[in-house]
């Protein structure tokens, strides 16, 4: 008899695995069902792993297969026709592959969120227990639509704040690059005919001639060192101390720590939300929404809010007492508990969340790009005062 290997959630919404001896995947969804769990993966022991199972979509083809899937699926169409219809639809080579070897796993008799499971770099655990939830409460295509929702409302966000920070970013490369090679090049050839003269230079002049031979001499070494340093840093990153203790760092920031936290706390919102309007448990909603949390402060106390929802405690009252998430957050997950309509008010905080972030991006964009001018301006200034004062020297001597 096979050996499958299995993921569930309990009551409770605790993950646990193991393997079960069965004739088919079904018959183990069925033993694990008697057993008050809820399957979320289950696939052959000893299996040779798919070769296509590494595979990585970008943010906005999932959306849109996503939401290509959910169409299909709420016009009734079975779940195997509509995989085979996205994957003709696909333009992508990936996600046509990839919605055919769906196909296939469900053709054979495999859940949509056992299929997904094969394919954990694709589709995140959000996803899989977004599509299980769906599955079992017999909300699939709806489920399906309101996460292409809110995978189209993730990705519109970063790319406004892509598109908000890419004219600073470059503007100030191109900037400092147009001030490396005046300083290392142009500057030094000018300021050599005054040297030849004889004359006593501008202290000015000296500083830029010090300071020009000075990195000409030991500029590869500074970027070396600068190099160095990004890699060091990106690796200490890597430690959750060491990130946490930086996240602390930005969230203090007055306005780079406003806008992430605003920016966590809307993902955290508008996760929160399509979970709990899919119908799984507050429980799990809550470690599942904490998960997408980036920054380590607020996801600790997310979790830390979970546990206390978790002893009886509600949750708005949970997320006061961490003293970390926006007031609006905390008065509209009130009034939802209070009313019954938790998911809808957890939206409405997410979009409030995520009009303030706009705001504040629109802020910072433009406090930075007038900075950035006025800083440019003035080491032009610099440079150019240090060029021109010894010709006004020298007009003073002759007259």
């Amino acid at each position: 008899m096979p050996a499958f290997r299995w993921e569930a959630v309990d009551g409770q919404g605790r993950l646990k695995q193991g393997v079960a001896e069965a004739d088919t995947s079904r018959a183990v969804r069925d033993q694990l069902r008697a057993q008050g769990l809820t399957p979320t993966a289950i696939a052959a022991a000893g299996a040779r792993a798919d070769v296509f199972a590494s595979v990585r979509l970008p943010a906005a083809l999932l959306a849109l297969t996503t939401r290509q899937l959910a169409t299909l699926a709420l016009s009734g169409m079975p779940l195997d026709q509509a995989l085979a219809a996205v994957a003709e639809q696909a333009d992508d080579a990936r996600a046509a592959k990839l919605a055919a070897n769906l196909k296939a796993h469900v053709t054979a008799g495999e859940s949509l969120h056992a299929a997904l499971a094969r394919y954990p770099r694709a589709f995140s655990p959000l996803y899989r227990g977004l599509v299980a939830a769906g599955a079992e409460t017999g909300r699939l295509a709806e489920v399906l639509a309101r996460l292409a929702d809110y995978l189209e409302a993730r990705e519109a966000l970063r790319q406004k704040v892509v598109l908000a920070l890419i004219y600073p970013a470059i503007v100030t490369v191109i900037a400092f690059a147009v001030i490396a090679v005046l300083v290392t090049y142009v500057v030094p050839q000018v300021v050599s005919v005054y040297q030849q003269s004889r004359q006593t230079l501008p202290w000015l002049t000296q500083a830029l001639i010090a300071a020009s031979a000075f990195f000409r001499a030991t500029g590869w070494l500074w970027l070396a060192v600068l190099a160095v340093a990004t890699v060091a840093f990106a690796l200490a990153l890597r430690r959750p101390a060491v990130r946490a203790r930086w996240h602390a760092v930005v969230l203090r920031l007055p306005v780079a720590g406003r806008l992430a936290r605003s920016l966590d706390t809307a993902r955290f919102a508008s996760t929160l939300a399509i979970l709990v309007g899919s119908g799984a448990p507050l429980l799990r909603s809550l470690d599942a929404a904490a998960d997408v949390v980036r920054m380590l402060p607020l996801r600790v106390a997310a979790n830390a809010a979970a546990a206390l929802v978790r002893e009886g405690v509600s949750l708005a009252r949970a997320l006061r007492e961490q003293r970390v998430f926006p007031p609006v957050l905390v008065h509209l997950v009130a009034s939802g508990e209070q009313s019954g309509r938790l998911a809808p008010m957890l939206e409405r905080a997410a979009e409030e969340l995520e009009r303030d972030a706009e705001r504040r991006l629109a802020w910072l964009a433009a406090l930075l790009q007038p900075a950035l001018i006025v800083l440019m301006g003035a080491i032009v200034l610099v440079l150019v005062l240090a060029v021109m004062l010894p010709i006004v020297s020298m007009n003073q001597l002759i007259r």
